[in-house]
């Protein structure tokens, strides 16, 4: 893929997380998530590509949101797949909570795991503990490799976790062993990119989300050179059955990294609310400030951008 691409998945971001900021703490989540959709198809529309929406939100009949299998871009330029989440944190952001971010990744063709609407159970590192995790062990046996491979004490890291009732007998088996949790609300790709972010403010995401967010969040680690594995968690037959039509045999295997994302990606996000990971949108009396991230696996480069955004020149 060409490398100019990803600059072009950064302004869909920056437009989506501009436009769904101002239903930020209005209580309206399906104004906020239909902002954040127009904008984004509006701005993948004017890309020189010809691209398929791999990870969306659902299928044609849940058009206008941007669904899977929706062909996006001008239709001339390289052949992509794209994973969306124009608001990845919606209640959060109807509610003026922290860590709400507009999400893209590009692949190659082939490069996204087929992932139906179901759960997910992770486990995701930064690059000082790849190769440590693996699902199949317990939690207490991953903090422990994860503790060895940082050369950190158990006690000092902090596992990320969605404030979930399934996730009570997680809870309390880190509470044991010693670590120091954070419950989140929403927003776990937000948390899962934390464990790789500069400031490195969680060690691990721990826990069931949504399988779509869980590639979206690959993608990201992907680039960062972090580590990841997960394995679906269908919460019914139909979701079963659905999985398999996509490709996936068989539906209760380990994926890893490589599995849930392949070849070379490209990753764009942008704070819509303040954030660990990313500053949120900030209004002026003409215009806006954003902040987001771009980075590329074939060179692993991670670019921070803050933009200035004057809307007497171009409305978002």
């Amino acid at each position: 893929m060409d490398r100019n691409l990803a600059l072009d998945l950064v302004r869909t971001t920056e437009a989506a997380a501009l436009a769904s900021a101002r239903a930020m703490g209005r209580g309206d989540e399906r104004m906020a998530d239909q902002l954040a959709v127009d904008a984004m198809r509006t701005a993948l529309n004017q890309i020189d590509m010809d691209a398929v929406v791999v990870i969306g939100e659902g299928e044609r009949d849940d058009a206008p949101m941007l669904y899977v299998g929706e062909r996006v871009g001008t239709g001339t330029g390289p052949r992509v797949e794209v994973a969306v989440d124009p608001l990845e944190g919606t209640t959060i952001c109807a509610s003026g909570g922290p860590n709400a971010l507009s999400v893209i990744a590009a692949s190659e063709e082939g490069g996204f795991l087929r992932a139906p609407d179901t759960c997910m159970d992770k486990i995701a590192v930064g690059p000082e503990a790849r190769g440590a995790i693996d699902i199949d062990r317990s939690p207490s046996e991953n903090l422990e490799a994860i503790s060895e491979a940082k050369r950190v004490p158990v006690e000092n890291l902090t596992v990320v976790i969605l404030d979930r009732p399934r996730h009570e007998k997680l809870v309390d088996e880190v509470r044991r062993v010693g670590a120091r949790i954070k419950l989140i609300k929403d927003g776990d790709v937000s948390a899962a990119i934390a464990t790789c972010s500069r400031d490195r403010s969680v060690d691990v995401l721990m826990g069931i989300g949504g399988a779509a967010e869980g590639v979206i969040a690959a993608a990201a680690i992907r680039c960062f050179s972090g580590d990841m594995q997960a394995r679906l968690q269908p919460r019914n037959e139909r979701e079963v059955e659905r999985a398999r039509e996509m490709g996936i045999r068989d539906v209760g295997a380990r994926l890893t990294l490589d599995e849930l994302v392949s070849g070379g990606v490209m990753f764009a996000a942008t704070g819509v609310t303040r954030g660990d990971f990313l500053n949120g949108v900030r209004f002026r009396a003409q215009g806006a400030l954003t902040q987001s991230v771009v980075m590329r696996s074939q060179s692993m480069t991670v670019r921070y951008i803050d933009a200035e955004h004057n809307f007497r020149y171009k409305q978002p």
